[in-house]
């Protein structure tokens, strides 16, 4: 069957998941914690731009202690890996396993790449944009194969657990902290650097995850249900779902048609609304992933 049943899921569908595309998954793991151990080494670490995550950490640990940065960030890694194994189970802790151990090898390993590509670092506002574009890349592509980089985000997992305060809001706060701890050894202009690096960062990963939108859905409500209808279906070609609602106000039930059409297409179908129902409401939201349907 199509749809899975409430009582008839497997109970290793987790399992089957996590199987899917093993080979290529690990390989897109493998280069995307090598660039971004390459980053950190060519942008970042010589720059002193602290921002956030346990590579900022290792940033200012290496300024006040003159402790190794690989060495800092797999410690740290490893201790906070341990407490989610132990606190949030080998399940949530799986995808984060070989990203502990193999982005501190490769900070170490690129380390000694970065004295023969030379890099003019001069122009902070140049190493903040290409140093927040590529973490967001990597990043993103973590979270789109199911792996994850751990470190200090396992903290906000257990505080999520635990205390129910929200993974955001304390990855804002943890990251934020260390930002300000940075600002404080290496001057408040590098903290703007570093809120240019997570926003571009921020927004990156969202590209990543759910690509940029190539169709539009459309909620459409109309006294001309069967006009719209048809313009849709016989002039744009594209099918309609239609759903019944009531109204929270007025408790009038109402009809809702939802089409999904190409981004292109955008103008013909608003134009064609407001033309055969100038008093029709519809919104529209992008859709970042249609598959199936007749």
């Amino acid at each position: 069957m199509g749809i899975f049943q409430t009582n008839s899921l497997p109970d290793n569908i987790l399992q089957q998941i996590k199987k899917k595309k093993l080979v290529s998954r690990y390989l897109l793991l493998i280069i995307a914690l090598f660039i971004s151990a390459l980053s950190f080494n060519l942008l970042f670490f010589p720059t002193k731009i602290v921002a956030g995550g346990t590579s900022g950490l290792s940033i200012l640990t290496e300024h006040l202690f003159g402790w190794n940065p690989s060495i800092f960030i797999f410690i740290i890694s490893a201790i906070l890996l341990l407490l989610s194994f132990l606190f949030l189970g080998i399940e949530k802790t799986s995808g984060t396993v070989v990203a502990t151990f193999l982005y501190p090898f490769f900070v170490n390993f690129t380390a000694n790449l970065a004295d023969y590509i030379r890099l003019d670092t001069s122009d902070l506002v140049l190493v903040s944009i290409f140093g927040g574009l590529i973490s967001g890349i990597t990043g993103g592509i973590l979270f789109k194969i199911g792996f994850s980089s751990g470190g200090l985000n396992i903290i906000s997992q257990l505080l999520y657990k635990y205390k129910h305060i929200s993974i955001s809001k304390s990855n804002f706060v943890i990251n934020g902290i260390i930002v300000i701890v940075g600002g404080i050894y290496f001057g408040w202009t590098m903290v703007m650097y570093a809120v240019i690096v997570i926003y571009i960062n921020s927004l990156m990963i969202d590209k990543v995850l759910l690509g940029v939108s190539q169709n539009k859905a459309f909620y459409i409500i109309t006294s001309e249900e069967q006009e719209v209808k048809q313009y849709i279906i016989e002039k744009l070609k594209h099918s309609v779902t239609v759903f019944d609602v009531k109204g929270g106000y007025m408790e009038k039930k109402r009809k809702v048609l939802m089409a999904v059409v190409p981004t292109k297409e955008y103008f013909q179908l608003t134009e064609g609304i407001k033309l055969l129902d100038p008093n029709a409401f519809f919104v529209v939201m992008d859709a970042y992933q249609v598959e199936g349907g007749a």
